[in-house]
């Protein structure tokens, strides 16, 4: 497998608004989305996420300008990823990518199916009753069977929605950065990231180092602005599903 673009992460909770104005973002100039997460509908009644659990994500992006449709895995390992599925690729309207992502609790390979849509294409899928997995389309399918985890993919159940605001290429000092927050059932974080593309003259040496370089900057640069970054383990897809999951199993018991 060539060498692989990083995405670096850090979380911020707390009083995101106050975050998000020292780090110059801008609500007023943020895309708004709405997010929805699929999960196995017993699972959730009984309290689990054995979509998450197995390292399998359904993620569903309602906004103004377009929809899109992803199917990823994460963590995964270089091992699953066999076929066509071993290297990046792009068939519009789908883009397959692999890549390394990096938070302040370590480092995973994640590699997502992105499937673009016309806005408000997904929001049938995403009813109360409605069948998720219907709008998955062949190849995020064949990625599934091929690479993914031993889940059944029937049963689920879209859990949301999560309010997201995004802006992208924000000033961060030298460094161009993306903010995105996620609000939902009690819940609000502020992502920032960024991401370091492999360059002609790198190996894998080259590259992890420059990575590790951005990184530190970018912790660097939120502590400057008096911004403190989460201690928490989880990621925010895993906190907010599981709060999600426990709001929409307290539903389920109505």
């Amino acid at each position: 497998m060539n060498l692989l673009p990083v995405e670096i992460k850090v979380n911020i909770e707390g009083d995101v608004a106050a975050a998000l104005s020292a780090l110059g973002g801008t609500q007023d100039a943020m895309a708004t989305r709405l997010i929805w997460f699929a999960e196995e509908a017993k699972g959730v009644a009984e309290g689990r996420l054995p979509l998450l659990n197995s390292g399998g994500i359904i993620r569903f992006r309602n906004g103004a300008a377009s929809d899109d449709l992803t199917v990823k895995l994460r963590p995964c390992t270089v091992e699953q990823l066999i076929g066509r599925f071993s290297a990046a690729f792009k068939e519009e309207p789908l883009t397959y990518k692999i890549e390394e992502d990096w938070s302040s609790v370590g480092r995973v390979l994640a590699a997502s199916a992105v499937r673009t849509c016309p806005p408000g294409t997904l929001s049938d899928a995403v009813e109360p009753g409605a069948d998720p997995t219907a709008p998955i389309d062949a190849t995020q399918k064949r990625f599934l069977s091929a690479c993914g985890p031993a889940v059944p993919l029937d049963g689920l159940v879209a859990l949301g929605p999560v309010l997201s605001t995004k802006a992208d290429d924000v000033r961060l000092d030298d460094l161009e950065v993306d903010l995105e927050t996620w609000s939902a059932v009690g819940l609000e974080f502020l992502e920032v990231s960024l991401r370091v593309k492999p360059k002609d003259e790198d190996d894998a040496e080259k590259l992890t180092g420059r990575a590790e370089r951005k990184q530190r900057k970018l912790e660097d640069a939120v502590r400057e602005r008096g911004v403190t970054l989460s201690e928490n383990s989880e990621n925010k897809t895993r906190r907010t599903l599981t709060a999600l999951a426990q709001a929409g199993r307290t539903s389920l018991r109505r």
